[in-house]
């Protein structure tokens, strides 16, 4: 997509993408147009939760640590993201 045909204001606010990614981590880096980061941090965040959920007693804990991990660094960064663009 052309950036020619985007409006953008100056200063966003960072709000709304850390909102998106406080529901679901990586959210809001999908609304701050950067997919791929979203994506990644869906993909961990997902086997992260999973592992905690799953058959892995003695290391869950670990795994909890990276989800919880996973979803601060994501709302963190779409407001970061979303104050710059």
């Amino acid at each position: 997509m052309s950036k020619a045909l985007v409006k953008r204001s100056s200063g966003g606010t960072g709000v709304v993408p850390a909102v998106c990614s406080a529901l679901l981590p990586g959210l809001g880096q999908v609304v701050n147009g950067e997919a791929d980061k979203g994506v990644g941090m869906m993909a961990v965040y997902v086997v992260a939760g999973a592992s905690v959920v799953g058959a892995i007693p003695f290391i869950g804990w670990v795994a909890g640590v990276f989800a919880g991990a996973t979803w601060v660094v994501s709302v963190a960064d779409a407001y970061i993201q979303g104050k710059r663009k």
